[in-house]
């Protein structure tokens, strides 16, 4: 079951990577060609806080299941010591947790933002800034100390 959780959570990347991608292309566009913030662009904000919420709950069902995690869990003081195992154990998990949290956040005040430009410019910031964080915390394979591949097999 961890294999095909780890394999799935690997794949939904991709779906978050892009949904955010479009949502910042789409807010950034609609804010500085000052566009009217239609029906498609709320959609494109929840299916991308939909996508991205998805994504944390297998993560962290992954977390809770993670034979790295029981060990770092179960041997703190050596563990921390150990670059890989202290990244899954504690920095991957508290840096996808704060980009939820930020996308979250950026995705209910685009929502009561009162004006067009208002909304596309709240999205446009929090989304890229939840994307920074993503993308900085991602185990990428050409990462130097923490690399894992960029599709794993079911």
């Amino acid at each position: 079951m961890y294999s095909f959780i780890l394999a799935f959570h690997s794949l939904i990347r991709w779906f978050v990577l892009a949904s955010l991608l479009i949502s910042i292309f789409s807010a950034y566009r609609g804010w500085f060609l000052h566009k009217s913030y239609t029906q498609k662009d709320n959609l494109i904000r929840i299916i991308t806080l939909i996508i991205a919420h998805t994504q944390l709950i297998i993560g962290l069902w992954l977390y809770f299941i993670s034979p790295i995690v029981n060990y770092f869990m179960h041997n703190f003081k050596d563990a921390v010591h150990n670059r890989q195992i202290r990244f899954f154990g504690m920095e991957h998990v508290t840096m996808m947790i704060t980009a939820i949290i930020l996308i979250t956040i950026g995705a209910a005040k685009a929502k009561r933002a009162v004006t067009d430009q208002q909304k596309f410019k709240t999205t446009a910031i929090w989304f890229t800034i939840g994307l920074l964080v993503i993308l900085s915390s991602v185990p990428w394979s050409f990462s130097p100390l923490i690399s894992r591949p960029l599709f794993r097999s079911f």
